[in-house]
């Protein structure tokens, strides 16, 4: 997990414009639906939900979250049980795409849970939360994968795109991402609760049968 803490926007806003410093990579992006309850005042720039989307998934949003910070802040290859509706606002994100179906070539490891934590000397350190149960995680860095030590990503076709300001992108339940960005990019996402349903199912199908054979 980040270290988190509580700075005015604008504080980051003059980190990113380079007129302040401040220890570390900045991001703004806690995903808790933070634009609702924590950016209130941008609300009226914006629509609550899609509506198209709302119409297609029969839903409204589970959250809508606000997403601003540094080039440095990366977003490592995972995978989420909501429909993704990513809107950028300013500068451009760019996105390593794998379909579901790519789940027996990537592999899976298990990490004791850990936190970043800001000392009083202004550098970080990792605190591991022993009592915890082990959590599964991509240990592969999809931008320069290791295939000497995971050979069967190299069967995986990763896709590729670049969403620029004015841009949506629908990025499916379940589809594995990883995220950069341009420095000082602005995007709002829309989280919409996934259906359990025969997708679900699945993938979990492929996710047993990828255990059970060794491929991970």
């Amino acid at each position: 997990m980040p270290a988190e803490r509580r700075l005015p926007l604008s504080f980051v806003v003059d980190v990113l414009e380079e007129r302040a410093q401040h220890p570390g990579v900045l991001y703004v992006q806690k995903q808790c639906s933070n634009l609702p309850t924590e950016l209130a005042q941008l609300l009226p720039d914006l629509e609550s939900h899609v509506p198209w989307a709302s119409e297609a998934l029969g839903k409204m949003p589970d959250a809508v979250n606000f997403w601003l910070g540094e080039a440095a802040a990366v977003t490592s290859l995972h995978k989420d049980h909501y429909e993704n509706l990513y809107c950028v606002v300013s500068g451009e994100k760019y996105f390593l795409l794998h379909p579901p179906t790519d789940r027996p070539f990537i592999p899976y490891e298990l990490y004791t849970p850990a936190t970043y934590q800001l000392t009083e000397e202004g550098t970080f350190k990792v605190v591991d939360e022993e009592a915890m149960e082990k959590v599964p995680w991509i240990p592969l860095d999809p931008l320069a994968p290791d295939l000497a030590r995971y050979p069967s990503y190299s069967q995986a076709q990763a896709l590729r795109c670049t969403v620029r300001a004015g841009e949506m992108l629908y990025l499916p339940a379940l589809w594995f991402h990883h995220v950069q960005q341009s420095h000082g990019c602005i995007a709002v996402n829309f989280w919409y609760d996934m259906e359990y349903d025969f997708k679900y199912s699945y993938f979990q199908l492929l996710d047993s049968l990828t255990k059970a054979s060794g491929l991970n």
